[in-house]
């Protein structure tokens, strides 16, 4: 065999080396995309239903927010009328009340002034 014949045995094998090891590559990056979509579709397979009962729990929270601020708009149309009405009270009482107290204060000093001199 002359020199030249070896070589390009050499080089063939070299090459033919080189393809079956990026054959190997190639499966294994096969294998590897056939797990990762596996993990994926398990991910959907479990997020989809987790993300229709997160919508639904807010959707609830969403009406629930809805029937809270109504409450508290009638509390606060409540707050308001007590308000009113105790100031009307306070106007309407207040003056009445403090003379009637000291009608009542006056009275009894002068039934104590007629006891003592009795």
């Amino acid at each position: 065999m002359s020199p030249g014949g070896l070589a390009a045995i050499i080089v063939a094998v070299a090459f033919a080396m080189l393809v079956v090891g990026l054959l190997f590559l190639v499966g294994a990056a096969i294998r590897t995309m056939g797990s990762m979509k596996t993990a994926v579709d398990d991910v959907r397979r479990t997020a989809v239903p987790l993300l229709a009962d997160v919508h639904t729990a807010v959707r609830q929270a969403n009406g629930d927010l809805i029937h809270v601020e109504g409450l508290l708009e009638a509390a606060e149309s409540i707050s308001g009328t007590m308000d009113s009405a105790s100031r009307l009270a306070l106007a309407a009482f207040s003056s009445p009340v403090v003379k009637l107290a000291g009608l009542a204060a006056g009275t009894s000093r002068v039934f104590r002034r007629l006891r003592r001199t009795a």
